[in-house]
This record gives structure tokens, C-alpha cells and sequence, in this order.
């Protein structure tokens, strides 16, 4: 059984920048993931960030990526992938799969990063050949370079479903409608308007009533919404062969539950997440969360939440002074209030301030 100093479950933005600022402090770090490239979402995102300078605005995510695996190389950050964990006991002992079978890594701290799954819609037809989650046609198309079809239906006008669509359209794809439940698009303006530009339809207060088509999607049926209710007798059918669905994610807190982690349902945030207090520490002590886990946010939150879980990690294991640590993460939470302002951001600032106040009160919801 191996011994470390900090365990991070997961290598994506969380927790590659949690590597980073905990080696940085002198902390004896493994990163464990599952893939079998590190960087989570960022290596999807082909487009530019914006907002501040400091929050790599005008840079692609891919590129933001890159320069964080050059740091965790710097740093001597041992990586391992294609290893899934398993399961967390006693607080501090991890089992993660590997070529000659299950091993075990004892760790004074953990970081849990492990991200989010995607949420489905169920309708008639959502198990034909064509339908998907917008990640997985992000993935085909950005990563692999492969068009999943010709004629694209996306589900979802947030920023997910937003920014895919344009990807999908620069890969040479008909995006022939952008369908939302609500009365009004979810994302940033920005994002839409790009896509109005180009000539993309969207229909507000309609959702999927279903798919037919022989072996595959081939028509996609619309109805219209009242109070998200459909209304007879307003179908509408568009050719389609491929409906994507983005339609919100779900924090993936199974290995926090495991951990003896307190869970707390909180619907601003995703639904079920981790109960933790400003340090991006659990309820149990040794552990700590970042990135998607702890919320459904942005990728430039989920590094600066992870860069706060190993400045945090790294003060307990004795790296880092308290007036040091405390003063790095001032700077930190200083760039997450940044971060949580604005139309979009001040709901989920009021969400995380309803965390702690449960943290603090004993996890009384």
C-alpha cells in the first residue's frame, strides 16, 4: 500500500489546479483519474473564454489545458491515468484500478474533483441511433473530428447548449433548431447571438415530443409549452438526424458519499452536492472538494476552487503557514466573488453563501 500526502481524485481543471497549488507549498501529490488524457472538459473547448485577464480571457480552453499539464509536469506532479477509483474507506484509503489490479493509496488529505455527469431527457424515440448528450457530440466533434450527423436538433439553450451548437456549425453541421422549455434562452447573450447570426432558429417554450425514423433518427417532432405543459394540436416535425440534449449536469458525489461525506440538496447548484465550508472543505475533515463536484459553475471557477481545496490541503499537512495560507486564499476567494457577479453569477454566490450557512449550523437545511 502506497502512502501519500494528498490524493486528488480526478484530472481536469479542479484538480489539475489543485495539484498545482499544493505542490507549489511542498505537498507530496498523486493525481488519479480515470481517462486516459488528463484536462476533464478544457480539451473540448475550442472556443476563447472572456471576462478578466486573469481569468484567461481571449484564451481557448484547450490551450488553458495545455499550459496546466506544463505546470503539473514543472512541478513533478505524479499523474495517473486510465485509473479508476473505486471506492474511499476509513476516511483516507482510496482503491483505484490498474493494470496488475486493485491497489490501495493511504492519504493524509484528499481533493475530490470528480466533475459532473450529464442529465438526459426521456421522450419517445431517446434510444434511437442519433440521440445524445451534447458532450458526447462536443467530444466526436472536437476531439476525434467526427460529425455524429448532418441535421442537428440541440436541446437546452444554456451556455452548453449554445456554445455546441456553434462548434457543430463550424464542423460543418446544419444546426436546424435550438430548443428551451423556458420562455427564454438560458445562456449568455453573447453566445446566442452568434448562433441568430448565423441563421439558427430557436423555439422558446417548446421541448421534444418525439423521434421516429428507421434505424436512426430522421424527424424530430416539436410541441409547444404553457407553463411547461405541452399543448395539443402544436406539433411541429423538423428533419433531423441527430438531437443532442443539454439539459443541465449533476455532480458526481458518489466517492464523497463514500468518504462519510454530509450531502446536501441544493437545485441553484446542480441538486445533491458535498456540504463544505470556505476552504472547500467536507464535513470530513481530511477531505476536500472542488470544481463541478461542489456545484455546477464555470471552468474558471472550477480552477480557482481547485487552487483554494490545495493552498487549503497543503496548511493542513504543515506546508504552508496560516498567515501564508490565509493570505493566498484571500487572493483566491477575492477572484471567485469576481467570478460569481453579475446576472448569471450572483445566483450561484447565493447558493454557496447557503452552504456554508448549513456547514455552520450543523448541516440543518
Amino acid at each position: 500500500m502506497r502512502e501519500i500526502d494528498l490524493l486528488i481524485i480526478g484530472a481536469g481543471p479542479a484538480g489539475l489546479s489543485a495539484g498545482i497549488a499544493a505542490a507549489r507549498c511542498g505537498a507530496k501529490v498523486l493525481i488519479v483519474d480515470e481517462n486516459q488524457r488528463p484536462g476533464g472538459q478544457l480539451f473540448k473547448q475550442i472556443h476563447k473564454f472572456f471576462g478578466s485577464r486573469e481569468h484567461n480571457a481571449g484564451v481557448r480552453g484547450f490551450r488553458i489545458g495545455e499550459q496546466l499539464l506544463a505546470e503539473v509536469e514543472k512541478l513533478r506532479v505524479e499523474v495517473l491515468l486510465g485509473y479508476p477509483v473505486y471506492g474511499i474507506f476509513d476516511g483516507h484509503l482510496a482503491l483505484y484500478g490498474s493494470a496488475v489490479g486493485v491497489q490501495t493509496v493511504k492519504a493524509e488529505k484528499i481533493i475530490i474533483a470528480t466533475g459532473a455527469n450529464e442529465n438526459n431527457l426521456c421522450f419517445k424515440g431517446s434510444t434511437l441511433p442519433g440521440v445524445m448528450t451534447a458532450g458526447a457530440a462536443q467530444t466526436m466533434v472536437n476531439l476525434y473530428r467526427v460529425q455524429p450527423g448532418s441535421r442537428v436538433v440541440m436541446v437546452g439553450s444554456g451556455n452548453v447548449g449554445l456554445i455546441v451548437s456553434y462548434q457543430m456549425l463550424q464542423a460543418g453541421m446544419d444546426v436546424v433548431a435550438v430548443v428551451e422549455a423556458a420562455p427564454t434562452v438560458g445562456g449568455y447573450g453573447v453566445h446566442a447571438n452568434k448562433l441568430r447570426r448565423a441563421g439558427v432558429p430557436f423555439y422558446l417554450s417548446h421541448t421534444v415530443n418525439r423521434v421516429t425514423g428507421e434505424g436512426g433518427v430522421q424527424r424530430c417532432e416539436l410541441v409547444e409549452l404553457n407553463r411547461f405543459q405541452p399543448v395539443p394540436g402544436t406539433e411541429k416535425v423538423l428533419e433531423a438526424d441527430t438531437v443532442c440534449m443539454a439539459v443541465g449536469l449533476m455532480p458526481m458525489v458518489e466517492l464523497a458519499d463514500m468518504a462519510g461525506c454530509q450531502l446536501v440538496e441544493i437545485p441553484a447548484l446542480g441538486g445533491v452536492i458535498p456540504l463544505h465550508d470556505e476552504n472547500m472543505r467536507t464535513t470530513n475533515p481530511d477531505v476536500y472538494i472542488a470544481g463541478d463536484i461542489s456545484g455546477i459553475e464555470e471552468a474558471s471557477t472550477a480552477m480557482e476552487e481547485g487552487r483554494l481545496a490545495g493552498i487549503a490541503a497543503a496548511e493542513a499537512l504543515g506546508c504552508l503557514s496560516t498567515d501564508a495560507a490565509e493570505r493566498e486564499k484571500s487572493a483566491v476567494r477575492a477572484r471567485l466573488q469576481a467570478l460569481r457577479s453579475g446576472e448569471f453569477g450572483e445566483k450561484r454566490a447565493a447558493a454557496k453563501a447557503q452552504i456554508l450557512t448549513y456547514f455552520y449550523q450543523g448541516g440543518k437545511q
